[in-house]
C-alpha cells in the first residue's frame, strides 16, 4: 500500500530531490528549445542539416550526461548521453557521409532512447511522475519506427522534424519529471 509522505521529513533527501528537479527542468528546457529549433530548421534553411543534426545530438547528449549522479538509476542517463554524443560527433566528423547513413544512425539512437525510457519506466513505475517515461518511450519508439520505415526516402526536412519531435517529447517528459520531483509530497511504498 502506498502512502503520501511529506518530503520535508527527509531533510538530506529533500535537498537532493530539489536539486535533481532543478536539473531536470533545466535539461527539459534545453530539449524543448532544441526540439523547436529542429522542427523550425527546414523552414529557416535547408543547408547544413547534417551539421545541425550533429550539434543537436551533441547538446542532447550533454543534457543527458548532466543528469548523471552517483545513483544507480543515472546509468541510463550515462548510456543515453554517450549514445547521443557518439551519434552527434559522427556526422560532425564525417560530413561527406550520405544522408541515408546518418538517418540510420539517428533511427538507432532514437530506438535506444525509447527502449531505455521504457526500461526506466518499468523499474520506477511505482514512483510519482514515472508515467512520463512511459509516454516518452512509446512516442520515441514510434518516431524511430517512422524514420526507419521510410529510411531510403527520407527528406532532410522530415528527418529534422522527427528529431525535433523526439527532442520536444523528451523535454516535456523531463519537465514533468522535474516538476514532480520538486512537488511537496512523494509516494513511498510502505
Amino acid at each position: 500500500m502506498a502512502r503520501a509522505v511529506s518530503i520535508s521529513q527527509f531533510r538530506g533527501t529533500a535537498s537532493n530531490i530539489k536539486k535533481a528537479g532543478r536539473r531536470l527542468i533545466a535539461v527539459a528546457v534545453l530539449f524543448i528549445i532544441l526540439g523547436i529549433f529542429a522542427i523550425a530548421e527546414p523552414a529557416i534553411a535547408r543547408f547544413g542539416l547534417l551539421t545541425l543534426l550533429g550539434w543537436l545530438l551533441v547538446f542532447a547528449g550533454v543534457g543527458h550526461l548532466s543528469l548523471v549522479s552517483g545513483e544507480s538509476r543515472s546509468i541510463w542517463q550515462l548510456i543515453l548521453g554517450t549514445i547521443y554524443m557518439i551519434g552527434g560527433v559522427f556526422p560532425l566528423t564525417h560530413p561527406l557521409l550520405g544522408l541515408g547513413a546518418i538517418t540510420l544512425l539517428l533511427s538507432i539512437v532514437i530506438f535506444v532512447e525509447g527502449t531505455l525510457d521504457l526500461t526506466a519506466y518499468f523499474r520506477t513505475r511505482n514512483e510519482r511522475g514515472s508515467v512520463w517515461l512511459l509516454v516518452n518511450g512509446v512516442i520515441t519508439l514510434m518516431l524511430g519506427e517512422l524514420i526507419s520505415i521510410h529510411l531510403p526516402r527520407n527528406s532532410t526536412g522530415a528527418i529534422a522534424a522527427l528529431l525535433g519531435l523526439n527532442l520536444l517529447t523528451t523535454g516535456i517528459s523531463r519537465l514533468m519529471l522535474g516538476i514532480t520531483a520538486r512537488s511537496p509530497a512523494t509516494r513511498v511504498a510502505g
